[in-house]
């Protein structure tokens, strides 16, 4: 079983704090909203597989810190990989991006989202939890694929579509639309929508609220719950991965020294 005391402290983009067995996570970086990249990248897929080893944590919420869940929104004319990544380099991303999705659906405690602010880099991710709570300011977006010129197959190919239908999902990849908290909530994306000053309040409430249920009862709807997802994940999480490199090859190669 992980140790909270070890793997607290291990990541750099993920503070943690736990009472009475309600974890919560909070993403950001150098202690401002989180800026997504290769560390975040790296990271979270180890702090979810942390955590979810931890037979103690019984409720986990996972949110962001100051004015933004998760960014930045690139600008559009570049995207995450101006140039081509060499097989390892991907390889690397394609299996993160794995055990990135999975390592979060394999916890298996119930999950509060407090999205506090614009969800614009994975935003896919706290729309995985089973209960989304989101701040009136906040919003979702896939603003790091299509537009920038990725694929969108890391796996918001699989949740969106699930959420929205197949067809709202489609619009929402291949647009970059951005949905407001009132909008998600409408379209069944989030469950309430509160000022910000009252997300976090609100959450560890409904943590405290189910925390005091049997830890089988708790564990074992978690697992139900994600069941039905992970099948999907499983399918075409990889496929998905796999194709967003391939289309990578159209970038021009980087340039040559001398």
């Amino acid at each position: 079983m992980a140790a909270f005391a070890e793997y607290s402290r291990k990541y750099d983009t993920v503070r943690m704090e736990r009472r009475d067995g309600i974890l919560q996570m909070t993403l950001h970086t150098e202690g401002q909203a989180l800026r997504w990249g290769f560390r975040s990248h790296e990271e979270l897929p180890a702090a979810f597989y942390d955590v979810g080893r931890d037979r103690d944590n019984k409720i986990v919420i996972l949110t962001g810190t100051g004015a933004e869940f998760s960014g930045p929104k690139p600008t559009p004319d570049t995207g995450s990989f101006p140039t081509r990544p060499d097989a390892l380099a991907w390889d690397k991303i394609y299996w993160e991006g794995k055990q990135l999705l999975m390592n979060l659906l394999a916890i298996e405690v119930p999950m509060i989202a407090a999205v506090n602010g614009p969800a614009m880099r994975h935003s896919e991710l706290p729309l995985l939890c089973d209960i989304v709570l989101a701040a009136e300011e906040a919003s979702f977006q896939d603003a790091g694929h299509f537009g920038g010129g990725l694929v969108p197959g890391d796996g918001v190919h699989v949740v969106y579509p699930l959420l929205l239908g197949i067809n709202r999902g489609r619009y929402f990849l291949l647009t970059g639309q951005t949905l407001s908290a009132g909008e998600a909530q409408t379209l069944g994306l989030v469950n309430e929508v509160l000022p910000r000053d009252q997300l976090l309040a609100r959450a560890w409430a409904l943590a405290e609220q189910l925390a005091g249920r049997p830890a089988l009862l708790l564990r074992y709807s978690r697992v139900m719950f994600t069941e039905y997802i992970k099948r999907h994940m499983q399918d075409l999480l990889g496929y998905g991965l796999a194709l967003e490199g391939m289309a990578l090859m159209e970038k021009p190669l980087p340039p040559t020294a001398g």
